[in-house]
């Protein structure tokens, strides 16, 4: 009777597995031709307004997601990493790296507002809709600054005692940021103002793109040693997939349950739970080389990756032993990828 159970058991899981559906394939449906010169950092997708800000060096681009056509620019924001938006405020923000500052500007007419000062050059930047406040996370002052979205108020300084990467909020009042120099992930409490608590994510190492799955309080880190780590906040526990190398950006997508890692080595590692608690990799798409961080469109799940073509780098110095290789003259481009059976660029 035990070896029938066990039979029974065994085979009802085959039937539970064969009965999952399957994840989607992606690949490049289109590639928009957007030029101008500058480079370019993180991207942000408002499916609602279908609206994408990206960053572009000293301005912020604006495309119509539907038309793949620049509608409008931010402009002064010098040195731009990020851009976060407040619907129901009707305000967007910038976190500018060179000036140490936030743009605060108009999401109907894109004209800047004011601008906040904040700790050294802020990278990532995310709204809190459950404090209304604005995060800014300071790349050398290794600490956040935190103000209030309506009127720019600084009301607090968190210190993160370590470099601080990318940030989400799970909107309830808490914050998940990566802390690359400490390979953690902090969290951070919007009502206090403090760091509550923070988990290593080792084996992964100098964690930068990060996204979140709030309703499962999962944390998905993309590391620099070609890990994807995703940690249950709410026991601890650390798994990890591999991904491919320069992975600067991470997303999550919960209308597909589908985990993403943005590589710059040209491909995208799709990462889908297999079974309760279990990670694997369903899919590595290829983009286009330099293509490292990336949005999502919730409403039609297609990705968002910057990139342009390369030419040679510069011959190395005292001051630059490892230069970039040079952008080659309006070659930048987005290219969307999408669950679609056939290519249209």
């Amino acid at each position: 009777m035990r070896t029938m159970a066990s039979f029974l058991c065994a085979l009802q899981l085959c039937v539970v597995v064969l009965a999952a559906p399957a994840a989607p394939t992606y690949q490049v449906i289109n590639k928009l031709q957007l030029g101008r010169e500058g480079g370019w950092d993180y991207l942000t997708a408002d499916s609602q307004a279908r609206r994408l800000y990206i960053s572009r060096g000293d301005f912020v681009m604006v495309v119509d997601l539907d038309t793949g056509k620049q509608v409008g620019r931010i402009a002064d924001t010098p040195g731009v990493h990020g851009i976060a938006i407040a619907p129901e405020l009707g305000r967007g923000f910038t976190s500018n790296g060179r000036s140490n500052t936030s743009t605060i500007f108009d999401l109907k007419t894109l004209k800047p507002l004011g601008q906040v000062q904040t700790g050294g050059n802020p990278d990532a930047i995310v709204y809190d809709p459950a404090s209304r406040c604005v995060i800014t996370l300071n790349g050398t002052g290794k600490d956040a600054t935190v103000f209030r979205a309506a009127t720019g108020e600084v009301v607090a300084t968190i210190w993160i005692g370590g470099k601080p990467e990318f940030a989400a909020v799970d909107g309830h009042g808490k914050v998940y940021v990566n802390n690359e120099d400490a390979s953690q992930v902090m969290e951070i409490d919007t009502r206090s103002m403090e760091v509550t608590d923070h988990w290593s994510i080792k084996p992964g190492e100098s964690p930068t793109g990060l996204a979140l799955d709030a309703e499962h309080h999962r944390v998905f880190s993309v590391c620099g040693n070609k890990l994807m780590t995703i940690l249950d906040v709410a026991t601890g526990n650390v798994t990890t997939v591999p991904i491919g190398q320069g992975a600067d950006g991470a997303g999550y997508d919960p209308g597909t349950g589908l985990a993403f890692s943005s590589n710059g080595e040209g491909n995208v590692t799709v990462v889908r739970e297999v079974r309760p608690g279990e990670f694997d990799v369903v899919q590595t798409a290829p983009t286009q080389r330099g293509a490292r961080t990336m949005a999502i469109d919730l409403k039609t799940h297609n990705l968002y990756l910057p990139t342009a073509l390369f030419g040679p780098a510069p011959r190395p110095t005292a001051a630059m032993p490892r230069p970039r290789p040079t952008t080659l003259r309006d070659s930048f481009v987005v290219v969307v990828m999408g669950a679609q059976a056939a290519a249209r660029y």
